[in-house]
């Protein structure tokens, strides 16, 4: 990767404190925050590849990168952990929020690579949440909020630590990465409620407070 936008970083970080994932959503109003779903993209060339992401709560991941150009699908879900079986309650659970061996939240990105490549996915990775504070976002706190990058190839973990590199040397973040990067396993898609969570909940509590904010601010809306 030749270049990385230095800037675009610590506009972001005065998001993350302001609510929880896991708020109670409010009731329907009449308003809702207005931002730009339609994105614009080149043809697609026909090939699809796999980008898997933690990055915090995935209701946030999710609703950026369905957003960016050559991306085709995101999925919600769980990896990372040990549990054959996990539920949003168990990894949720506060016995499991400080367990090394419990899933992250996690997105599950299939991308055209003939759109957008690897390394312009990562680039967005690193806008989309602040990959300094170990096992936290703003006011989600737990193991399975870590940052992490699970690679599906000696190519991708390649690009993923130069990647991370880049970003710790560039002074975008006062305080050093602390990015996982480890080997991808089982994706264990999350429960439908989770699914395009924004498009589906523009009033929830955590859309209108954080989400929607973030979404502006990254689209330029």
């Amino acid at each position: 990767m030749k270049s990385f936008p230095r800037l675009a970083i610590p506009a972001l970080l005065a998001f993350f404190p302001l609510a929880a994932c896991a708020a109670e959503s409010d009731k329907p109003s009449k308003t809702s925050p207005t931002v730009n779903t339609e994105k614009t993209t080149p043809p697609p060339s026909g090939k699809t590849e796999t980008a898997t992401f933690a990055g915090g709560c995935f209701w946030c991941t999710e609703g950026v990168f369905e957003r960016v150009p050559g991306v085709t699908d995101v999925v919600s879900g769980y990896t990372g952990g040990t549990d054959p079986n996990p539920t949003y309650e168990k990894v949720c659970s506060p016995a499991m929020k400080v367990s090394d061996e419990n899933h992250a939240e996690a997105i599950q990105v299939t991308y055209d690579p003939g759109v957008i490549t690897y390394e312009k996915l990562l680039e967005w990775f690193w806008k989309a949440h602040d990959p300094t504070t170990l096992n936290r976002q703003g006011n989600d706190v737990g193991t399975q909020y870590r940052s992490a990058i699970f690679y599906h190839d000696d190519k991708q973990k390649e690009l993923a630590e130069a990647s991370m590199k880049l970003v710790d040397e560039s002074g975008a973040f006062k305080n050093p990465v602390v990015t996982q990067i480890v080997p991808a396993g089982k994706f264990h898609v999350a429960e439908g409620y989770h699914q395009d969570y924004f498009a589906n909940n523009p009033n929830d509590r955590y859309c209108n407070f954080v989400l929607a904010p973030k979404l502006r601010k990254l689209f330029n809306e």
